[in-house]
Parts: C-alpha cells; sequence; structure tokens
C-alpha cells in the first residue's frame, strides 16, 4: 500500500475508533489515538498476515503490551477483515466477548494482555520459540511509554540481546503522558534510546505521527544484525483530535455527544483531502 492510502487508511480506522469508544462508553482514547498510525502500517504494509486464515503458520505476531488500547486494535482488525463490525459494536454490552483488553477469543489477537510489563516477556519468548524452530516470521511488540517503569522490559531486554533476537521487534509509543500525568515527572525514562542502547539493541527513532517516517523506519530494520530492534515512536497523545492532543485527562476520558461530531468532522475533513 502506498504511503498516501496507508495515510487515508489510518484516517479511517481513526474515524471508526472514535466511533467504538463513544458507542462502548469506555477506552483508553489518548492512546488509542497515539499509536493507532503504527498499529496501520503493521497490519496493512509491514506483517505478513492473512484474516482468511488467522492461525497460518508463518504469520508475524503482533502483541500489544499496553493492552488498554485495546480499541485501537479492534478499530485495525476489523479493517484489515479479521473481525466483523458487527461483533466489534458489542464492545461495552452485556455478553460482548470483546474486553477491555486483548483476548485470545478474538480473530488477530495473539496473546491477552493487560498487566503492565508483560508484552516484552511473551514476545521474547515468541521470538526464541521462531529461532529454535528455524522459521522466518517476525514479532512485533508495541509497549507504551508508561510501563517503562515496569523492571519485567529489562529481564526481556537482557533475554533479547542474550540470543542475538534480530526477529523480535519492539516498539515504544513515546507520547510522554501517562494515567499520572507526564512520564517525566512520574518515572523519568528521557535516557531511552541511551538505555536500550547498552542492553545491546538496535535503536532507532521515529515521528510516530507521521506515516512515511514510519514505513522508512521499519524498512530500514535489518533482520539479519544479530541485534533484536527498539523503535522509539515519538508521538502525540490524542492525536488528530484537537481538543485531545496532548492533554493528560484523555488518557481515559470520554466525550460528550458535541466533542464526538467535533472530533469525527475534524477527521472527515482529512478523509476528504486524502481522497481528493
Amino acid at each position: 500500500m502506498e504511503t498516501k492510502q496507508l495515510k487515508l487508511q489510518a484516517e479511517k480506522n481513526r474515524r471508526r475508533l472514535i466511533e467504538i469508544v463513544y458507542n462502548a462508553k469506555a477506552g483508553h482514547i489518548g492512546g488509542d489515538l497515539s499509536c493507532l498510525n503504527v498499529m496501520t502500517a503493521l497490519y496493512f504494509n509491514i506483517m505478513n498476515v492473512n484474516p482468511s486464515e488467522p492461525k497460518m503458520a508463518g504469520r508475524d505476531r503482533f502483541v500489544l503490551s499496553k493492552g488498554h488500547c485495546v480499541e485501537a486494535l479492534y478499530a485495525t482488525l476489523e479493517a484489515r477483515g479479521f473481525i466483523k463490525k458487527e461483533l466489534v459494536d458489542t464492545l461495552g454490552k452485556f455478553g460482548s466477548p470483546l474486553a477491555g483488553h486483548p483476548t485470545i477469543e478474538v480473530p488477530g489477537i495473539e496473546v491477552n494482555s493487560g498487566a503492565l510489563g508483560h508484552g516484552l516477556s511473551i514476545g521474547t519468548g515468541m521470538a526464541i520459540a521462531a529461532k529454535m524452530d528455524r522459521q522466518p516470521w517476525h514479532t512485533y511488540v508495541l509497549m507504551g511509554d508508561g510501563e517503562q517503569g515496569e523492571g519485567s522490559i529489562y529481564e526481556a531486554a537482557m533475554a533479547g540481546n542474550q540470543y542475538h533476537l534480530d526477529n523480535l521487534v519492539a516498539i515504544i509509543d513515546r507520547n510522554h503522558l501517562q494515567i499520572s500525568g507526564n512520564t517525566e515527572d512520574v518515572m523519568g525514562i528521557d535516557s531511552i534510546v541511551e538505555r536500550w542502547t547498552a542492553f545491546g539493541w538496535d535503536v532507532k527513532e521515529m515521528n510516530g505521527d507521521d506515516m512515511e517516517s514510519i514505513i522508512k523506519t521499519f524498512e530500514s530494520i535489518d533482520y539479519t544484525n544479530g541485534k533484536p530492534h527498539l523503535l522509539v515512536s515519538y508521538t502525540t497523545k490524542g492525536k488528530g483530535v484537537s481538543y485531545m492532543e496532548n492533554i493528560a485527562k484523555w488518557h481515559h476520558g470520554m466525550f460528550d455527544a458535541d466533542q464526538y461530531a467535533q472530533a469525527l468532522s475534524e477527521i472527515d475533513a482529512r478523509i476528504a483531502e486524502l481522497e481528493a
């Protein structure tokens, strides 16, 4: 898919995400919006996956470590054809198989996640399994910057280097805001590049708000260099909805009818521009 098409797809996914959260009356909309571009790039351009065969043997694996942003994953999986709109519309309703964190009952979801800090450990195990079985598939793990305070992440980081997991790609959604406020006030991680480089990882930085930067960075990964890969994705909390951007309360905020209409209007304007 061309970059312009990916930008358009991301905006359509963003619009659908707003609908999903508004209809469910719950969701972590700020972080959903900041990582949506990366998810769109992964599922529509980077990963080898097949919606018709979700458990295809040679598929790439995706782990959403920041599991509270599952609404962005639901929107992406729906757009890619893994799950139907009718199923996604049940989110937040009694008896729905969809939860506020990823569960393996949903087609296209590889692992339950939610307790922050666990995703990279799981992804590391998947990458080791692929190496042991001499399989060519890759594992991608999307983490939040707030969860970087979890010690299990750094145990996994050491293991990734120890076992030369060049088939493992971790992405940090670096939007600088977590539920308690700015990450640097809660548990500073501004040394993130130096830290992960010291762990032996191949570290790259990208603008996660810009699709061209995202695709260029993913395409620059050398999967034969003997090092696990970390992409620091600099993003904006609430990206794409003006009144949400860089506002901490939208980590788990809920919008009213007027705010909902404004969000859709802003996104629709960008969709129209990209379709012109």
